[in-house]
């Protein structure tokens, strides 16, 4: 499995990069040109679409409630900790782009400083999901951001080599990553544009942390048998985080990513005491 990783990020080719980047300066420049970009503009241009979206998918709580979860990075990589094991290149990517997407959500939040819906709609009557967020850091959404970063580089990773698979397998990636981040407007978290440019900032970000790996190999110890203590340890504590949350907020999903992460430290250890 790693071998066909390695083949897939071999053939990989940064003008992946150039619809993405020229969607998101587009994106920016319609905006600005519009004097969107105010906190008052950002939010009354989209006010009648967030409102219609999030009225069609509160019919759903339950369904929206557990679906939103995957923009957590526990939550969505506890789903692929078994990879560090069959698969270490493609988590070397995961670990490099979790980085640069941080590094992007962490400057351009405060730079645009947009009130989340719940702060901003004060007099509107919309439903709100899970924990009320009321903070000035709505554009990007951070979590839209974590479902493309990690499946564009799970797209990528395991593309197949039929065309027809290909594309297959590309809507199934693409089509479950957007109804994820289709959640966070459900849940009245963020905005359809919160989520549109998180979704596009994720995807350049997951094309960055292969390209940086492909030049320096950063994190080839990934795969290395004498660091699966430290794997060990950090599923261990990554599980003991996810009873917490069980026992917080009893989500179907949290049950299945704890299940995820109690198997792959049985796998890791039992070959770890083999070596």
């Amino acid at each position: 499995m790693n071998t066909k990783v390695i083949e897939n990020f071999a053939k990989f080719n940064c003008s992946l990069l150039y619809l993405p980047s020229f969607l998101l300066l587009a994106i920016l420049a319609f905006l600005q040109s519009r004097q969107l970009l105010s906190e008052k503009g950002y939010v009354n241009f989209q006010k009648d679409f967030f409102l219609s979206i999030n009225s069609g998918l509160s019919d759903y709580p339950e369904t929206l409630n557990n679906l939103t979860q995957f923009g957590d990075a526990l939550i969505i990589l506890s789903f692929l900790s078994i990879f560090i094991i069959y698969a270490p290149k493609m988590w070397e990517a995961l670990i490099t782009s979790s980085i640069v997407s941080a590094i992007i959500v962490c400057v351009l939040k405060p730079l645009f400083g947009i009130k989340r819906p719940a702060a901003a709609f004060t007099d509107e009557n919309f439903t709100i999901i899970g924990r009320k967020l009321i903070g000035h850091n709505s554009f990007p959404s951070g979590h839209s951001v974590t479902v493309f970063a990690v499946l564009t580089i799970v797209l990528i990773a395991f593309m197949p080599k039929k065309i027809k698979y290909q594309i297959i397998w590309s809507i199934a990636v693409f089509s479950f990553g957007v109804m994820v981040i289709a959640t966070r407007i459900g849940v009245g978290a963020h905005f359809p544009l919160d989520v549109t440019v998180g979704g596009i900032v994720g995807y350049v970000s997951a094309i960055l942390g292969i390209a940086i790996n492909k030049k320096y190999n950063i994190w080839t110890w990934v795969g290395n048998k004498k660091f699966y203590p430290v794997f060990i340890l950090v599923f261990f504590v990554c599980a003991v985080i996810l009873v917490t949350k069980i026992f917080s907020v009893n989500l179907i999903v949290f049950y299945l990513a704890l299940i995820s992460l109690i198997i792959s430290i049985f796998v890791i250890t039992n070959l770890y005491v083999k070596k």
